[in-house]
């Protein structure tokens, strides 16, 4: 009988440790919802937490079935109490559009949700991982940029609410690492694109393909030298996933470190759409960085993982989802 009890444990353990539940804060948002497909495909049960703010319901609509899927309306600035195995947080607007329409609200949900989140994993004893942004480099004086460079961030501009708030998240993960031992791990995330993105986020890459599908002018901010490194999202899922399973704290760089000035990107998207739209050209924003590049040697070297969807390739899905969607 106590051989029977014991085998019975065992199980049970073995399925807790192959099935891990997951709370993924913000995961209604563009890489939360292709964060929790890479999850539920992986057997995780998934608790997605978001109170839609800057997110769309209909991002999780095909998983709101699933066996292994819960969904959970809140707001990461208020405290909560879940028992869970892992904890990705993700909750925050990231898109200019979004994070400058309340910048009170951005960085409260920067430091309060972090806050939040590292109390539930202090308390359950899980690893938790901050999805942090290249936007803490600022306009960086350092070309690419690496883990160990501080940044160029104006404090008070009105880009300050979103790359502080993220520039405090880190210290807070920081500090309950060193004080608490708290298991927590940093991932850097720079320019991501592909399906599931908002049409109205205002990013360069959703703007340039909606209005080359709709043969409209192109708008192009500065002269268009200005450059980017654009990772496609599954890409950036698995190097996500890869970092929350190691046993690093970070932080970690992960994005594409193919570089294209933003003129050429719009020219790209014209041909790969057939597009009729031309070239039109405004005057840059304020604190826009003039270039961004990740160095990934560490997530190559620690993490084993590199891009591998070139940019042809993921603007070509991306298009199309565009397209369906239009």
């Amino acid at each position: 009988m106590k051989s029977n009890v014991k085998k019975n444990q065992e199980n049970f353990q073995q399925l807790v440790d192959e099935e891990p539940t997951v709370l993924v804060t913000g995961g209604a948002g563009f890489i939360g919802s292709n964060l929790i497909s890479k999850l539920l495909k992986k057997n995780h049960e998934v608790i997605c937490m978001d109170n839609l703010y800057s997110s769309n319901k209909n991002n999780i609509y095909e998983f709101l079935d699933h066996k292994n899927f819960e969904f959970l309306r809140h707001d990461v600035t208020k405290p909560f109490n879940i028992e869970v195995d892992q904890i990705y947080n993700l909750a925050c607007p990231a898109s200019p559009i979004y994070y400058q329409k309340d910048p009170v609200y951005t960085i409260k949900t920067s430091f309060y949700g972090a806050l939040n989140v590292l109390d539930n994993a202090k308390r359950t004893k899980v690893r938790v991982l901050q999805a942090s942004t290249s936007e803490i480099y600022g306009s960086p004086k350092i070309h690419p940029q690496k883990e160990n460079y501080w940044g160029n961030v104006n404090p008070i501009g009105n880009r300050s609410c979103y790359d502080e708030g993220k520039r405090a998240a880190e210290t807070l993960f920081f500090d309950y690492y060193r004080e608490y031992n708290t298991n927590i791990a940093i991932a850097r995330i720079f320019n991501t694109y592909g399906p599931k993105m908002a049409p109205n986020d205002g990013r360069v890459i959703t703007n340039f393909i909606l209005q080359a599908l709709q043969d409209k002018p192109i708008s192009i901010f500065g002269e268009g030298n200005q450059t980017r490194s654009f990772c496609f999202i599954d890409d950036l899922t698995e190097g996500i996933i890869k970092l929350m399973e190691g046993d690093i704290v970070g932080p970690v760089n992960l994005g594409n470190p193919e570089e294209i000035t933003i003129k050429n990107l719009a020219k790209k998207i014209i041909k790969l759409t057939n597009s009729n739209s031309r070239l039109e050209f405004y005057p840059l924003p304020k604190n826009d960085p003039l270039k961004r590049k990740p160095d990934i040697s560490l997530a190559k070297n620690q993490l084993n993982w590199i891009p591998n969807i070139s940019l042809q390739k993921g603007l070509i899905k991306t298009i199309d989802y565009f397209k369906n969607i239009l």
